[in-house]
């Protein structure tokens, strides 16, 4: 269990044929071994706009996202905050009320926090935050964003690696089966997000969540 963990978490990739995504089993607890996911007070948020509101149900999906920025080779944790704050501010200037996905994967790695209020109800597994990531999709999935534009490529490896510990971690929490892991273009037309690359990579993504949860 420990080396496969650890080479999920530390950055390494596993072969897509070493992996298998069936048995997986949302209520496998995590390893104790993980990233830090930063909450929004800690990467320095300005407070919503407007109030999170809370629903009384799980969400039955996780929902992919790239920002379709520069790949930025600055992957350091000061660059994970201007990124959170830069996406915070915009999608308040939209009219969101606060950032729009739940949550942030830099291109170093960093876990954010992006709509204030989701680590608080994710522990607790009960509840989730209505997001503004997904036409439709707002109030049924969590969104998660990754820094950079993955038309014709994949994440690096530490932001892949993160992705998949976060996955894996709102799949437990939530009861959520690693083939519940869609693209954000998978539920809306208007959109090519999250990218050729990354949405040809969501059965691999899928693949290495389920692992998790397993080992």
């Amino acid at each position: 269990m420990a080396v496969l963990t650890r080479r999920l978490l530390l950055g390494g990739l596993l072969g897509a044929t070493a992996l298998t995504a069936s048995g997986a089993s949302p209520r496998t607890p995590l390893p104790t071994f993980r990233p830090h996911v930063l909450a929004c007070a800690d990467w320095g948020a300005d407070p919503p706009a407007e109030a999170p509101v809370l629903l009384p149900r799980r969400p039955k999906r996780i929902i992919v996202h790239h920002t379709a920025t520069d790949n930025a080779t600055d992957r350091s944790l000061d660059h994970a905050r201007r990124l959170a704050l830069f996406f915070q501010r915009e999608h308040v200037r939209r009219g969101w009320g606060d950032t729009g996905q739940h949550f942030t994967s830099t291109r170093g790695g960093v876990l954010l926090e992006g709509r204030h209020g989701t680590l608080a109800v994710l522990d607790a597994g009960d509840r989730m935050v209505e997001g503004a990531h997904c036409v439709g999709q707002n109030r049924e999935s969590i969104g998660i964003e990754n820094e950079g534009l993955y038309t014709d490529r994949l994440p690096t490896a530490p932001q892949w690696a993160a992705l998949v510990w976060l996955c894996a971690r709102v799949c437990e929490r939530y009861g959520i089966e690693p083939t519940g892991i869609d693209g954000h273009r998978d539920h809306w037309d208007g959109t090519v997000c999250p990218g050729d690359a990354l949405h040809a990579g969501l059965p691999l993504l899928r693949a290495h969540v389920a692992a998790l949860l397993e080992a």
